[in-house]
């Protein structure tokens, strides 16, 4: 099949004698190329002008048809590259925070033909992190960061067609604070307060706090990240607060009034606290301010700080009471470590706070501190410092205490850690993790890859080995995606220690990027590449592939130099076929292994050049009187080397010097018939076939003899006999003519007629061989027969005719009188004969028809009578019928005699 700017031809070409005529059909159907004017046939060939890839896309196939038969073509699928555009409406834009996973959607549009896929307007560089789908068009990053921000389009490019479509962007947006703190907030003095502030963009927002007024953060405020922390609340630390969300987009900002709720009054205003308690008796209430009862009106002096009953219902002055926060009944901690213990009551007024350790008053100092608050706080622990702590509070109603054991252990070290190492692909290896701990604790082992915990349930390659103190990593059947860091995490009931490794994995290297090809001969073209990853083991050599439509996949060629080493990036493709669509891809190789082949480049076709291949097989003989048949086989498409390729054709008589020559215009022509009546039959004739194209003329096969055609049979079959087999049937039998050159007979034509009509009026029948049945015939009727032979140049003479007559007609009578008598499994039957006219074949016997249950039994009997088996249960149907020499039984008007019911 060839095509042009608006032009679709294909081809169909068949032989035979006489030479067939062509028919089309396209998705099984006949093809009536007068209804359609874009189809016309040229000889037997198709041609489809301005076609178009709706009306004219599908299956065709061609039929060619002479007088002897019919052959049919394989199918030829006929489909138009197209490539439809992306819908123009908007895509939403996609939002993901930095370190997560993402897929970016292509969706390309409706195709056909070969597809690329990139994004634009700046193509994206892929490596380990971020993958196109050449199939899909989706992009997928395995851990966003902050460069991957941008707008992405998602452009597709037909290989066929050459056309572009382009999708339409993703925006960015600016940051949007999805999560914010109360507008106002009404804290009270020692409270805790948090605000949370998160912000939504692309980029990746990043999160900053301020207070309004300018001044600087308190050095007590803790931020992470999204959330500010102030502890133990006062006055100085209401005021506006800040968050600041921003990326290179936008800025967003939430505000929040913190207000410090003690209660500042003017001299003379009214002040309304509400106080309830519940009990039973009823609760009585007094104020206190300082410790001091209240007097019934507020004045200027009166500032300070006022006590009330709380609203769990105690009474407004109370002694210590641990029941709702007692002191931290245990705590473990590691040598070195320090101990943080609280101390809060109840208490109205406030107690003062005592911390003992068994009889040892502490009185803060060195490494001990004691909090405003009336925390205890130990820094550096030491074995020395176990024992129980005792917090005694107290105040003008009483005392109370509480107390907790300190156990300090020894500090766990990692004693065997991971060492940073490298494998090959598909070794496997074993990272340490040992511990020495204190005796008593429990260590647990936690290994993370590359910032990710490891799921041993869902991993192949990871297992954990050892136990108690130890726990390895072993990685089984390295892969490249298995290079990395590795960390080691142990935690005991006191602690966490960790250790971290590096793993480097050395593999086949990895595909370089398309190569270029340049300075394009007819067998030769230069190629270039881009370095392949070497994945950590250098690059040894490079090989290169080649394919063309011709051939079985990728196969490996011919370089300057022959082995192109690692530094270099290019070569010279030599031994290369003219004028054939070839593509290349190299591929990389080292000492772990073969590596991932590139991507091919873009299909070049070799110059055009001389045909370097003559036809070969070249022979023939046969044919009509008076012809030279020439045949050869056609010389393979990918060695045409040009266009417009062609036969010549040079034959002269053996024995004679000048060459007669002919060109045949098909790249396809196998056979070249010479007619000229003067030609004696089986002449010799030298023969040669030669090759050419558009660029010239190329080589000649080697010289060989062929014979023309000897002719029609000249001898006529002999002893032709025969006889009837039934009144419409007869045999014939003869003797076959002698082949005495390549002019073999191929078939033989028997003629037949009624004694007393014409020869010109006879019937025909074809045999391939030496014997015939003609059938149809009337009964007791006298035929002629003659035979004649058959070549590929004609018929020869007719044998003299021979008489032979068709037996009488069977008998018209059926069998009568039949009767049957059943005994177990027994059927006897009888019956009267039948008894033929003066013109009736005589019988010979009887067959009969056995059914039942599907089956069928036929025998045959000279006899009137006849005994049958009978299986017992089933329903029978027994036929019979009379045999003559007029014809088959089963040839007999049947007539079903007897059924019998078991």
């Amino acid at each position: 099949m060839s095509t042009g700017d608006n032009l679709v031809i294909i081809n169909c070409k068949a032989t035979g004698n006489p030479p067939p005529h062509y028919r089309w059909k396209v998705n099984g159907e006949d093809l009536d190329t007068n209804s359609d004017s874009n189809y016309r046939l040229l000889e037997g060939s198709l041609l489809i002008s301005n076609p178009d890839f709706i009306s004219h896309g599908g299956v065709y196939q061609c039929i060619a048809t002479n007088f002897f038969g019919t052959i049919v073509s394989r199918n030829a699928r006929v489909q138009f590259a197209f490539l439809q555009s992306f819908s123009r409406k908007p895509r939403n834009p996609v939002s993901v925070r930095e370190g997560q996973a993402v897929v970016l959607l292509c969706a390309p549009p409706s195709h056909h033909g070969g597809m690329a896929l990139k994004l634009e307007p700046r193509p994206l560089q892929q490596d380990a992190r971020r993958f196109i789908s050449q199939r899909t068009g989706n992009l997928y990053i395995a851990k966003v960061e902050a460069e991957d921000a941008g707008n992405y389009t998602c452009a597709v490019r037909n290989m066929m067609t050459n056309s572009s479509e382009f999708s339409s962007p993703t925006p960015l947006y600016e940051p949007k604070i999805e999560v914010r703190f109360p507008e106002t907030l009404h804290i009270s003095k020692g409270m805790s307060v948090k605000l949370e502030c998160f912000a939504l963009g692309n980029p990746v927002p990043s999160i900053s706090w301020r207070r309004a007024d300018g001044n600087s953060l308190a050095a007590k405020i803790k931020i992470n990240h999204s959330v500010l922390e102030i502890p133990y609340f006062s006055p100085e630390d209401g005021g506006v607060y800040e968050c600041v969300a921003e990326n290179y987009r936008g800025k967003n900002v939430a505000k929040g009034h913190l207000i410090f709720q003690n209660a500042q009054m003017a001299i003379d205003a009214n002040l309304q606290w509400e106080c309830k308690a519940f009990g039973e008796p009823r609760p009585t209430y007094r104020w206190l301010k300082n410790g001091q009862p209240l007097t019934t009106h507020v004045r200027k002096k009166a500032a300070g700080e006022i006590q009330m009953a709380s609203n769990w219902a105690s009474p407004a002055a109370s002694p210590p009471d641990f029941t709702r926060s007692p002191v931290k009944k245990a705590t473990v901690l590691q040598r070195g470590g320090e101990l943080v213990l609280e101390c809060r009551p109840d208490a109205s007024p406030r107690a003062t706070i005592l911390w003992w350790r068994g009889s040892d008053l502490l009185r803060g100092g060195g490494r001990q501190t004691i909090m405003e608050d009336g925390t205890l706080r130990v820094t550096n622990i030491t074995k020395l410092d176990e024992g129980r702590y005792t917090c005694v509070a107290r105040n003008h109603f009483g005392a109370s205490s509480s107390s907790g054991l300190l156990v300090v252990k020894e500090p766990t070290k990692i004693i065997a850690p991971p060492l940073s190492s490298d494998a090959s692909v598909g070794q496997s290896l074993v990272l340490p993790c040992e511990v020495a701990s204190d005796s008593t604790l429990s260590p647990v082992f936690k290994w993370f890859f590359n910032g990710k915990a490891i799921d041993f349930s869902r991993q192949d390659h990871f297992e954990m080995i050892g136990g108690g103190f130890a726990g390895d990593l072993m990685v089984r059947n390295v892969q490249l995606k298995h290079a990395g860091k590795y960390v080691c995490m142990v935690q005991t009931e006191v602690d966490t220690v960790s250790a971290a490794a590096n793993l480097i994995v050395r593999g086949p290297p990895g595909a370089s990027e398309s190569p270029s090809v340049a300075d394009v001969t007819d067998t030769t073209v230069k190629l270039s590449w881009s370095p392949a990853p070497d994945n950590h083991s250098p690059i040894t050599m490079y090989t290169v592939q080649a394919r063309t439509p011709f051939s079985i996949g990728w196969q490996t060629i011919n370089t300057v130099p022959d082995s192109v080493p690692g530094q270099m990036m290019h070569a010279i493709v030599t031994d290369l076929i003219p004028w054939v669509d070839y593509e290349f891809r190299v591929v990389a190789v080292n000492a772990v292994g073969v590596g991932e082949p590139s991507t091919p480049s873009e299909p070049i076709r070799t110059k055009p050049a001389v045909p370097r291949v003559a036809p070969i097989n070249v022979s023939g003989g046969g044919g009509a009187q008076g012809e030279l048949v020439i045949t050869w086989e056609p010389v393979l498409e990918e060695q045409q080397s040009g266009e417009d390729f062609g036969y010549v054709v040079a034959f002269r008589p053996l024995g004679t010097s000048a060459w007669i020559q002919t060109a045949v215009a098909s790249p396809d022509a196998s056979r070249y018939v010479y007619r000229n009546d003067s030609i004696p039959p089986l002449s010799q004739f030298e023969v040669s076939v030669g090759v050419y194209n558009s660029v010239g003329e190329g080589p000649f096969s080697q010289v060989v003899v062929v014979l023309s055609s000897e002719g029609e049979p000249s001898e006529a079959p002999s002893d032709i006999r025969g006889r009837a087999a039934s009144a419409s049937e007869i045999v014939v039998f003869w003797e076959p003519v002698p082949s005495r050159s390549t002019n073999e007979i191929i078939s033989y034509e028997l003629l037949f007629w009624e004694e007393g009509t014409q020869q010109s009026d006879a019937g025909r029948v074809r045999a391939p061989n030496n014997t015939a049945l003609l059938a149809g015939l009337k009964a007791s009727t006298v035929y002629q027969i003659s035979v004649r032979a058959q070549n590929n140049a004609g018929f020869g003479p007719c044998s003299p005719a021979v008489n032979i007559s068709t037996r009488k007609p069977p008998p018209s009578q059926t069998p009568g009188s039949i009767r049957w008598s059943l005994t177990n499994s027994k059927i006897f039957l009888n019956w009267e004969p039948v008894k033929p006219s003066a013109n009736e074949s005589e019988v010979t016997g009887y067959k009969f028809r056995q059914n039942w249950n599907s089956r069928t039994l036929v025998l045959e009997t000279n006899k009137t009578s006849i005994e049958l088996q009978i299986p017992t249960g089933e329903d029978h149907v027994i036929e019979i019928k009379a045999v003559t020499e007029g014809g088959r039984w089963h040839q007999q008007r049947s007539d079903p005699h007897t059924k019998v019911v078991r």
